[in-house]
């Protein structure tokens, strides 16, 4: 996520989990090529997979992260729960592989099983894991309007209780800026100025093995972020900018 100064915008880049990159190496792993999922898994998992990731991702981008937040599946599915659902809008019918629910085009209300069930879809949509990618970003959105309307940004009880209700499946870094601050400071951040990004790329197959490979370089992305030009560059860039 980057905030540009003002913090009256918002956008959510998501890496495609089957980038190839260069993995540096870890204890226990030697480093190489590899998909940047796999990051996560040579690390160690938990601080150890999420700490190669981020430094997976500093090698690609350039970029120093300034915090992050690891949350699972359940984590999540606790989340949307203790918000009362939330409202998604299927806009491709799609049968689930995993408990063979039809999700119907339109919107909709979902609990949070059902969300977590619909944005790990990726097999036959139209865009495949691109598709769901931004059906994940969705997600996102979809949790900060449903906070917004629950005062939760306002609220810090109702905070802890969200919070508490994820208990040990979500775990935040702010690299030292206390995490009430950092929600203060967004507050006033319209769910509406949100953008999704994805990342220039396309699927390629190497020896065999589906990856996705950066288009271009990532066709500039990493340098606007770099130059805090993200407006400009989403300007340029609509193929890759979806308003959430």
């Amino acid at each position: 996520m980057h905030v540009p100064a003002g913090m009256r915008q918002a956008y959510l880049i998501s890496v495609p989990r089957d980038l190839l990159v260069a993995l540096p190496a870890a204890p226990g792993f030697p480093g190489g090529q590899d998909k940047v999922n796999a990051a996560y898994e040579h690390g160690g998992g938990g601080e150890g997979g999420a700490r190669l990731l981020s430094t997976t991702l500093t090698r690609l981008t350039g970029i120093r992260f300034d915090g992050a937040a690891l949350v699972d599946f359940s984590g999540f599915k606790q989340v949307i729960d203790e918000l009362g659902g939330i409202r998604m809008c299927v806009d491709t019918p799609v049968r689930s592989i995993h408990t063979k629910h039809q999700f119907d085009a339109g919107c909709q209300q979902m609990d949070g099983a059902r969300t977590l069930d619909y944005v790990r879809q990726r097999y036959d949509l139209p865009g495949g894991d691109y598709d769901r990618q931004r059906h994940q970003q969705q997600m996102l959105r979809a949790v900060l309007d449903r906070a917004g309307e629950t005062r939760l940004r306002t609220d810090p009880v109702k905070l802890d209780r969200v919070l508490r209700a994820a208990g040990g499946a979500l775990t935040v870094d702010t690299n030292g800026v206390p995490l009430d601050e950092l929600l203060f400071a967004l507050r006033g951040l319209p769910a509406d100025a949100l953008r999704g990004v994805q990342v220039p790329s396309y699927p390629q197959t190497i020896d065999g093995v589906s990856y996705v490979v950066l288009d271009n370089g990532g066709g500039g992305l990493f340098t606007a972020l770099r130059d805090t030009r993200m407006p400009q560059w989403a300007g340029a860039n609509p193929r890759w900018v979806n308003r959430l």
